[in-house]
Parts: C-alpha cells; structure tokens; sequence
C-alpha cells in the first residue's frame, strides 16, 4: 500500500492573522506540517511552540517555525505578511509598504516550494495577489487572494441577524473588490428560493427601502470597526482562509469569492477581483461568470478600474 503524502502548509507572518490561521488550520487537522516563517524569529518559535504544546488535542501536526528552506515541497503558501492599516487608514494606503516586502518573499517562496499553490491574505489584497502573480512566475490557477469570502460571511451574518435565520441558509456573495469598492450581489442572493425581496414580502416584513443600502455599508465597513476597536482582525479571517484550504486540499470544487484573475470575464483583463470561482486541488479552476445585475456588472468594471489605478500609482512594472 502507497502512503499517501502528508499535506504541507507554510504561512508566512506570524502576526495576529498568520498566528490565528495556523490555529484554525491545526484544529481542523488539514495538514501533516505547519511551518511559520517570520522576520521576528522569536515570535515565529514562540507561536510554533505554543501551537505544539496542544499536539495532545488534535490530529497529529507538526507545527515548527524556520526560515525559506524549510518551506520547502509546501503545498500551499499563505502569505499573511505585510503592514495592516492603521485607524484612519484604508486597505489601498498601505500599497507601496507591503510591496517593498512583497518583493523579499515570493522569490523565496517559489525557489522553495514552485509546485505550491499561494494564497495571499495580506491586503490591500487583490493588488497584492496580481504583485505575487507576477513576481512568482507561477500560473494564475496556483496564486490565489482570499478576495471576498470573509466579506461574504460577514454579508451572510448580518443577513441572518436581521431576517432571524441560520447564516448557513442565505445564500449569497460580495464581489469585487475587498475593500471599499466591493459590492453586494443582491441580484445573487437567494434564502429558501427567494429573493431577499420576496423572503422579505413573504416571511419577514420589517424590511424598508434602506436595507440593501445600510447592511452592505455595514459589511465594508466592518474590518475598519474593529481595528478602531482593537487594532486589528484575526478570527474571521482565519477562518476564512481555513475555509479556502479545506476546498483546496480536500479538491472539493467549492464555490467561493477567492480573487483571482480575471482574463476577459465581464469584460474585465488583467487584475485580480473576488467572484465566485471554483476552487479545487488545482487552485482557482475556473471563474463563474454569474447573471448579474447591469448595475452591479457596472460595479465591478469600477471596481477593477480603481484596483488598477492603484497599480499605476504605486508604479509597479515586472
């Protein structure tokens, strides 16, 4: 009988998203070998300590800290490093900070491991992912951002708060990009065969015309609430990048709002955005293009265009 070979996740940065990713994924048991990898070595060694030190309750994991070369034959990279905003900063001001460094790890990561499939969760992340894409030389299949899933769930949640229903039982996404310019697909969302409107109509009646104007505000703004709160997110994300790995390792074809490439779909060429897309061993297997709304396709054009305008700006050339 032929051993099948143990799963390898590296995760470079040890911050509050790389730390609390390695934990979400160690819980869940998707892989054999953690590595985090972190300019502060000390804080790479004591968080792959403190991880090891649970080895008793959980599917056996090797969770070590190292450098480049013990990223080695990974399977997936994910890329967690950078700068985060500060209050008062968004997404996109913090660019050319995380490009600088951006331009130190992925050559490192592709000479260790070219067979791995990168995911980038740093942000601003679409602009980051189209930098990975890039400098990695990899195929767009294999360098994934984590887009907008956590957006969705977020979007999912607020939903479910305000319709008194399970999370799980809305179906829907938010586009585009992660950040200010993203959108929501109500065009896309559907709960128990209806649309928000009918469920509304139908189950709910304490909708008013504000709705789908304030939850989606509520949505983008989120992450900026909570920085000002604490200074940073950990937890949902986490969980969202566990969510992208599980569909990745486990070749499940899911469907989830990853960034990825687009090449002509909506019109759109060149620059990574969120849409639903199938994700499987592979990585990113192919993007849906879903009917959406004239408006929202309008969006998401707009969308692309700022992602790119920040590209201009920040001067990045291969």
């Amino acid at each position: 009988m032929i051993k099948e070979r143990p799963n390898k996740i590296s995760i470079i940065g040890a911050g509050f998203v790389g730390s609390t990713t390695a934990y979400a994924l160690m819980i869940e048991g998707l892989a054999s070998e953690i590595v985090i990898v972190d300019i502060n070595k000390e804080k790479a060694e004591a968080e792959a300590m403190d991880l090891a030190h649970g080895a008793a309750f959980v599917t056996p994991v090797n969770v070590i800290s190292g450098d480049y070369p013990d990223t080695k034959d990974s399977d997936i990279v994910i890329i967690t490093a950078g700068i985060g905003p500060k209050p008062g900063e968004t997404r996109l001001d913090i660019i050319n900070k995380n490009l600088a460094i951006f331009k130190q790890i992925v050559p490192e990561v592709v000479k260790y491991s070219p067979d791995a499939i990168l995911l980038v969760v740093s942000n601003p992340v679409d602009i980051l992912t189209y930098i990975t894409y890039k400098l990695s030389g990899l195929p767009a299949h294999r360098v994934i951002g984590s887009g907008t899933v956590l957006d969705t769930s977020r979007f999912k949640y607020m939903l479910s708060e305000h319709f008194e229903i399970d999370a799980r039982n809305i179906h829907t996404y938010i586009i585009g990009e992660h950040g200010d310019s993203e959108i929501a697909a109500w065009s896309l969302t559907n709960i128990a065969g209806m649309n928000a409107e009918e469920y509304c109509d139908k189950m709910c009646n304490q909708c008013d015309r504000t709705l789908k104007y304030t939850i989606p505000d509520k949505v983008k703004n989120a992450a900026y609430e909570i920085i000002n709160r604490k200074g940073y997110t950990n937890y949902a994300v986490a969980l969202a990048v566990r969510r992208i790995v599980e569909a990745i390792l486990r070749d499940e074809d899911a469907i989830l709002t990853v960034s990825s490439l687009f090449q002509g779909e909506y019109g759109i060429t060149d620059v990574y955005l969120a849409i639903p897309t199938i994700v499987n061993r592979s990585g990113s297997r192919k993007i849906l293009e879903v009917p959406l709304s004239d408006q929202e396709k309008d969006k998401l054009k707009e969308s692309a265009d700022l992602i790119k305008s920040h590209l201009e700006k920040a001067k990045f050339k291969m």
